[in-house]
C-alpha cells in the first residue's frame, strides 16, 4: 500500500566521473535538463553529486569581476568570509573535476524506501532530486520531487480498486459487503454499513495510507458504537 521509490524513479540518468572535466559537467547539465548529477566510482557507486550550484562557486569567486568594479551581493561577500561553507566554496572555485567540484558523501535512497521517507530526506536536505542506490551503494537511478509528485496523479479507478482489494476485502477481517467507494479527484468516499463504528473508523484510516489519495470522506453507518464502549 505505500509506493517505494523504484516504482517512480528515473533509471536511465545522466552520470559523471571523478575525473570528468567542468565544461563537460555543464554541458552534461544543460544536455539533460538537470540541476544536478551523480558523480561514481569504477564500480558505478556513488561517491558524491555535482550541481549548478558546485559549478557558479567559480563564478561566484572570480577576481577579475572585483578588478571590474562588480560588488557581490551581502550574502555571497558573508558565505566568501566565514564559516565552512565558505571554505568549501572557495575550495569548489578552483576546482576543474567533478572530484574537486562535487558535495560528498552524497545523500542517496535505496530502492525500497518509500516515497513518503524519500520526500522527508528531500526536505531535510534542502534538496530536489537523490541518487537512488542498490545495496552495494552503485547507482540504480534517480528521484525527483516531480517523480514523488507521481502518485497523486494516479487514475481514480486505480485507487478504487486499491480500496476495495486490499483495504475491504484483504486487510479487514469483516463484513465489508456493504462497503462502496467511489473516487473523484482522488478524493474517496467511503459509504455503506458496517458492524461497528471502529471498523467504520479503520477502514477510514487503512483508505488515507493508499498513495493517490488526497482526502477521505467517511459516510460508513454502523449499527453497534463500540468506541461508547472502550469510553467506560
Amino acid at each position: 500500500m505505500r509506493t517505494k521509490v523504484e516504482n517512480v524513479m528515473t533509471r536511465n540518468v545522466a552520470m559523471v566521473t571523478a575525473d570528468t572535466p567542468f565544461k563537460d559537467i555543464a554541458e552534461t547539465l544543460i544536455e539533460h535538463a538537470v540541476s544536478a548529477v551523480p558523480v561514481v566510482d569504477e564500480e558505478g557507486r556513488v561517491i558524491g553529486i555535482v550541481s549548478e550550484a558546485d559549478l557558479l562557486a567559480k563564478e561566484e569567486f572570480r577576481e577579475q569581476y572585483y578588478r571590474e568594479g562588480y560588488q557581490p551581493p551581502l550574502r555571497t561577500r558573508l558565505r566568501h568570509r566565514l564559516g565552512q561553507e565558505g571554505r568549501d566554496l572557495r575550495i569548489k572555485a578552483h576546482g576543474d573535476v567533478a572530484a574537486e567540484l562535487m558535495t560528498s558523501p552524497a545523500v542517496t535512497v535505496v530502492k525500497e524506501m518509500s516515497v513518503v521517507g524519500a520526500a522527508r530526506l528531500m526536505e531535510e536536505h534542502g534538496i530536489k532530486r537523490l541518487p537512488v542506490v542498490d545495496h552495494e551503494g552503485r547507482l540504480a537511478g534517480v528521484v525527483s520531487r516531480r517523480d514523488l509528485i507521481r502518485v497523486f496523479v494516479r487514475p481514480d479507478s486505480d485507487i478504487a480498486d486499491e480500496v476495495r482489494k486490499e483495504v475491504l476485502e484483504r486487510s479487514l477481517w469483516v463484513d465489508t459487503e456493504q462497503v462502496h467507494v467511489q473516487v473523484d479527484h482522488g478524493v474517496v468516499t467511503l459509504t455503506g454499513t458496517m458492524e461497528r463504528h471502529s471498523e467504520a473508523d479503520l477502514a477510514a484510516r487503512m483508505t488515507g495510507r493508499i498513495n493517490g489519495v488526497v482526502d477521505v470522506v467517511n459516510e460508513v453507518r454502523w449499527k453497534e458504537d463500540d468506541h461508547t464502549w472502550n469510553a467506560r
